[in-house]
């Protein structure tokens, strides 16, 4: 009877090699789903960046060859300086602008490529593109993609849904609305010669 305590603690998990390997397969498939520590800070870092109203604070995340485009640039940005033009952009237009993390971010095995859902929320208080301050509350989702270099942000490209920020701001017509029905229909969809 000497086997049973070792066969005991097996079945309980204490020393069993199915076990054991189980666990490190667990492991294993959490280590390659969640990154590591370093990239969250980048990306904390990077979503503080746009709330700091401090155009340098982009420098130290990204490497001197930085890109970054998002729908409202019309042509990749090439470098800190230029990146941090565009925020300051943004932060006249939305002075008490927040962004922060909306969601589990997602990376490659090799921490390479990250994908980082957020949410950008501000008021709409000065002239941003040639439309002046509406005075409206606006929060847009939206998902940073980026590619790292030793760490550091290289290529970098913001999704979001530019017609939803539309409407918040009063621009456009919400979607199903007589108003957007209207709006296609001066712009010419929807009007078809009879017979047709």
């Amino acid at each position: 009877m000497p086997d049973e305590p070792d066969a005991a603690r097996a079945d309980a998990g204490h020393g069993g090699d199915d076990s054991a390997a189980g666990a490190a397969a667990a492991d294993a498939a959490a280590a390659e789903l969640a990154p590591p520590p370093p990239l969250d800070a980048l990306l904390d870092r990077w979503e503080a960046a746009w709330c700091g109203r401090e155009a340098s604070a982009f420098a130290p995340l990204c490497d001197p060859a930085v890109q970054y485009e998002d729908p409202l640039t019309r042509a990749p940005l090439i470098g800190a300086d230029e990146l941090g033009a565009h925020a300051e952009l943004l932060w006249r237009a939305f002075p008490d602008v927040r962004v922060e993390r909306a969601g589990e971010r997602l990376a490659d095995a090799a921490g390479r490529f990250v994908a980082a859902p957020c949410k950008l929320a501000g008021t709409h208080r000065g002239a941003l593109e040639g439309l002046p301050a509406t005075r409206r509350f606006v929060v847009v989702h939206g998902v940073v993609y980026a590619e790292l270099r030793a760490g550091r942000l290289l290529r970098v490209r913001a999704f979001f849904d530019r017609y939803d920020a539309a409407v918040q701001l009063g621009v456009l017509p919400a979607s199903g609305t007589f108003g957007e029905k209207a709006l296609l229909l001066v712009r010419g969809f929807g009007l078809r010669a009879r017979g047709a």
